[in-house]
């Protein structure tokens, strides 16, 4: 009995490709809650692994060890904790930013009504209006709610998600070799073991990083006598692991602080000493600690960026370019997926100029 093959034309596979893709994108973003929670918990328990294990070495229980892995990183995590409560000291310099910048837009709109020959009341009636259509009470109270929201799904459910990844790990790795034949059992551990070293080695690159940027910017922010000098240098150095948005907002809040506290020199003394710092971690730091574990050509990590802050804001910035690496590991352990991991690397080195070369007969018959 022969068994017919059915034959989908192109733009039939095509429309299926796109629904599948909209369709996951949609899930993805209607399920972001509790998504992306387990995504940080999943990566963060890959990093806790290494420390789990070496107890395990030592007869300790697992779940004991689980727990006392947990109680390290919530100690590690008060860090955070910390650095946010301090920032919230910045809050005392609001009025005196208010007041500053009062002064400059005052001083603006009088160089705009001289120079261009508008009058002030003008100026001042379209500011207002612009002010009225940009600021609306209902968005600004529903986003301060979704925030709260936001914070209280991740403090509740990442520490949970971390015990149970943790401690039915060889429960999930167990179901994975059963999900695969034998023959493929080989390649998915390949898989994992690259996964597992690959946010590993990415995670910790970061840290460094950040360790280095961080003492730099607090450096240079005390040189120039700016308020708040470390507390705004570790932010900088925490905003600025999101990529390529995270310099500018790292600049902007010093400049901001360097406005209202000192003048406008001050703000671009800031500027000129965070752009030594961005063109010394974009150079220096960032490609031999960090890009060198996650290897992506920079079109596919700014798409994928822009991509991941459209779909779940700062955390998808965060973690776009790793999930992003995790798919080219996959990709290029899979024969028909190759295209598409090779796509995502940066193999500029590898490859020579490249054109297609249409056939002799086809050249002859349009006479080109």
């Amino acid at each position: 009995m022969e068994i017919s093959v059915i034959k989908w034309p192109l733009y039939a596979k095509l429309s299926i490709i796109l629904m599948g893709i909209v369709s996951f994108f949609y899930i993805m973003y209607i399920g972001q809650d509790i998504i992306v929670p387990f995504i940080f918990s999943t990566i963060i328990a890959i990093l806790l692994n290494p420390i789990v294990s070496f107890m395990l070495r030592f007869k300790i229980n697992r779940l004991i060890a689980i727990i006392l892995t947990e109680l390290v990183a919530i100690i590690i995590g008060s860090v955070a904790y910390f650095i946010i409560s301090q920032a919230a000291r910045l809050s005392d310099s609001f009025p005196q930013f208010q007041q500053k910048f009062t002064v400059i837009l005052s001083d603006f709109i009088g160089w705009l009504s001289n120079n261009l020959g508008i009058a002030k009341p003008k100026i001042y009636a379209w500011l207002d209006k612009t002010k009225a259509a940009s600021m609306n009470t209902s968005s600004i109270v529903g986003s301060a709610l979704s925030s709260v929201r936001v914070i209280i799904v991740v403090l509740l459910f990442m520490p949970v998600y971390i015990f149970m990844i943790l401690f039915y790990k060889p429960l999930l790795l167990a179901f994975l070799a059963q999900l695969f034949k034998n023959k493929k059992q080989t390649m998915v551990a390949e898989i994992l073991i690259e996964i597992k070293s690959l946010v590993q080695s990415y995670l910790v690159g970061l840290l460094i990083e950040a360790a280095v940027v961080g003492t730099l910017n607090s450096l240079g922010l005390l040189i120039l006598h700016i308020q708040y000098a470390i507390l705004l240098g570790v932010i900088g150095a925490l905003v600025n692991v999101i990529p390529y948005i995270g310099g500018i907002i790292a600049t902007s809040l010093p400049m901001l602080m360097a406005v209202a506290t000192k003048d406008p020199i001050a703000a671009l003394w800031v500027l000129v000493v965070y752009l030594a710092i961005q063109l010394i971690d974009n150079n220096y730091i960032f490609p031999r600690i960090v890009a060198s574990k996650v290897k992506m050509n920079a079109l596919i990590s700014i798409i994928v960026v822009l991509i991941g802050g459209a779909l779940w804001g700062i955390a998808g910035t965060f973690l776009a370019l790793p999930l992003t690496a995790i798919c080219k590991v996959i990709f290029d352990r899979i024969p028909a997926l190759k295209p598409f991991g090779f796509l995502l690397g940066d193999n500029r080195q590898e490859i020579k100029e490249f054109s297609f070369k249409p056939k002799r007969n086809y050249v002859k018959r349009n006479g080109t």
